[in-house]
């Protein structure tokens, strides 16, 4: 368990959140004529590959994902020169790392994201899980930005399943979370 925050430290870590997403390039405005596709992967565990190659240099990686668009099951770099399709194999971002904190009387879970994103789960960025059919595996997501969202790494998804607490959802006993007034549900029981 972690230590609490001091007031100071919360504003911060929340201040940080709202300057991530709002100090993005304007890439939803781009209309580049020049599109290709590029030889980049970005691995289900969040690692990028250039040409097979794992990309080792963590500035570009955070940049490239700042340029970053999904266009229905497509995923581009954007620049206002051009737009190079990429293959992403389940979500662009995976979060690493959650925290609860408390603002002001209200719970706020704070994730942060192999880019080093800082995301709180509210209404513009809800957590969802999906259960595959076969196996009954669940893969729980959070909104970054637009329609761009990360996979929760297995030990942050843990952790999330510790701060849940059961709820009645549609007559069944079901685990949740709330979150800057948001109740995110999480996966039925038994």
């Amino acid at each position: 368990m972690t230590e609490p925050r001091s007031a100071e430290d919360v504003l911060a870590l929340l201040e940080k959140a709202e300057k991530d997403e709002q100090g993005l390039p304007p890439v939803h405005r781009w209309q580049p004529d020049h599109q290709a596709d590029i030889d980049i992967r970005i691995a289900r565990d969040g690692r990028w590959y250039h040409e097979g190659s794992v990309i080792r240099r963590e500035a570009m990686v955070r940049v490239f994902s700042t340029i970053l668009r999904r266009e229905g099951d497509d995923y581009f770099l954007v620049t206002p020169a051009e737009k190079l399709r990429i293959v992403v194999e389940d979500a662009p971002f995976v979060a690493v790392a959650l925290e609860q904190v408390v603002d002001r009387g209200v719970a706020k879970l704070v994730f942060t994201t192999n880019v080093g994103a800082t995301v709180v789960a509210d209404a513009r960025h809800p957590l969802r899980v999906e259960t595959d059919p076969a196996t009954g595996e669940p893969s729980p997501y959070l909104r970054v930005r637009d329609n761009l969202e990360a996979l929760l790494g297995r030990n942050v998804f843990y952790q999330l399943v510790e701060l849940a607490e059961q709820v009645q959802h549609q007559g069944e006993p079901w685990l949740a979370v709330r979150s800057d007034g948001e109740q995110f549900l999480v996966g039925p029981l038994g």
